[in-house]
Parts: C-alpha cells; structure tokens; sequence
C-alpha cells in the first residue's frame, strides 16, 4: 500500500519544467513488512514536442492576419501550401483570400512579371527555364518551375537534376545585361529533394559585378525550404 506520496499527475496535464525527482515510499502489508522507495521522474513538460502538448487553433482572425503577411513574402505560395501550414482545407484558405481581397496564385504572377520586368537580352524567352516572374538587369532575378511528369523519375517521382540546373543556369544568364553571355564555370549543390507537383522557385542575385567575368548566386526553393544552391561565374561581351 502507499504509505506516502509527494504529488499525484495526471497525464493528460501539461505542467511547467521540473527537475525534481518524486519518491513514493511503499510499506508491507504487515506489520514491520519492508520497505521500499521507488523514484518517479519529473512530469512531462509542455512542449510541441510532448505528447501531453495541446495544439491550440488560430482564430479566424490570427489566421487571417497570418495568411496575409505569409503571401506578403511570399507571393508563389499555392493554396495547398498554405492549407498544410494552417491545418486547414484548401477550401477555407480560399475563402480567407478571397475575403482579404488576395488574387490567386497565378494572377499574384502575373501582377508581379508586369510590374517587375526588365526585357531578356541574353537569351531568347522560349530558351529560359521556367516563367521569369522578376528581372532587374544585372541585379536581381526570380523564375519559377512547376515540376510535372514529364520532369520526374517514373519510379519515384523525384524531378531529375539537371531540370533544376537549368532553371538556375538560365536564369543565371537572363539576369546579365548584355547581348552575349554565357556559363564560364559552376558551383553547385542539390540539398532536397523535389517531387512531381511542387513548385520551385528561383533567385537571382549578382554578387560580383564585372565587365568582363560577373558572378551570379541562385539559390532554388520549395515553400520556402532550400533545394539548390548554385554560384556561377559567367563570360560576358562580344560573341567569339
């Protein structure tokens, strides 16, 4: 039988961080019977990571508010994306959209390639991979690929590699403000990999700028989560 016992948790009670250890002291039945001394170890503390740990719902107005920044700074965004990260359908983000007066993806786009386009002189559209949805001549640039089944490894629809390198590497080119320039040598990495349906999203930026030999950084994501890092050194001028 218990004789004595410090505290009693429930498990479904989250407490705070504890270090303290809990002695319950058993007693024999009889009389003079042994004792014994058995450590409890501290209650579970709440944390994401406790399985004690209650996950508390936005308010449509948190997620609302939420919903907005998140498209903010990040306009590429798909609905689906966005109904996993707030444990809500897709159905809902919709009509949280279309309440906050959001566009759809594809139009949020579209807005974007209008206002923010300069024109490619490098390459020819139909050789850039991708959509260019951003270009500032010999500054910034941002492309984005949608992988389909045309670009994945039937097996296990993981995109092959070298889609996203051209991506990168076109994009590398488009950003160069010249007539002529072309891929001198590249560094790259793949650091996840991309499945059929998810939507890459590529940025551009020159970090060294020169008139003869430019280097450019691209760094490829998916919602937000790094895929391909990439530096190349490009050759920029007359055509030999």
């Amino acid at each position: 039988m218990f004789r004595h016992c410090h505290h009693w948790i429930s498990p479904n009670t989250c407490m705070p961080e504890q270090t303290e250890t809990h002695i319950i002291t058993l007693r024999g039945g009889k009389k003079g019977g042994r004792r014994t001394a058995v450590a409890i170890p501290p209650p579970p503390i709440c944390s994401k990571e406790s399985p004690w740990h209650i996950k508390m719902k936005k308010t449509k107005a948190e997620r609302k508010e939420e919903l907005e920044d998140t498209i903010e700074a990040n306009p590429f965004i798909t609905d689906e994306a966005l109904a996993e990260r707030f444990d809500v359908s897709v159905q809902t983000i919709r009509l949280d959209r279309s309440e906050l007066r959001i566009p759809e993806v594809r139009t949020r786009i579209k807005q974007l390639a209008e206002t923010n386009h300069d024109d490619v002189r490098a390459l020819q559209n139909e050789e850039v991979i991708g959509e260019i949805v951003d270009l500032q001549l010999d500054e910034q640039a941002i492309s984005i690929l949608d992988i389909t089944d045309d670009d994945v490894f039937t097996r296990n629809g993981i995109a092959r590699g070298h889609h996203l390198f051209a991506q990168a590497n076109s994009l590398a080119v488009a950003i160069i403000d010249d007539a002529f320039a072309v891929t001198g040598r590249a560094n790259i990495r793949f650091t996840r990999q991309v499945y059929v349906g998810e939507r890459v999203v590529a940025k551009a930026k020159v970090k060294k700028r020169s008139p003869g030999f430019p280097v450019i950084t691209v760094d490829s994501y998916v919602n937000q989560t790094l895929v391909f890092k990439g530096e190349f050194v490009m050759s920029r001028g007359k055509e030999a």
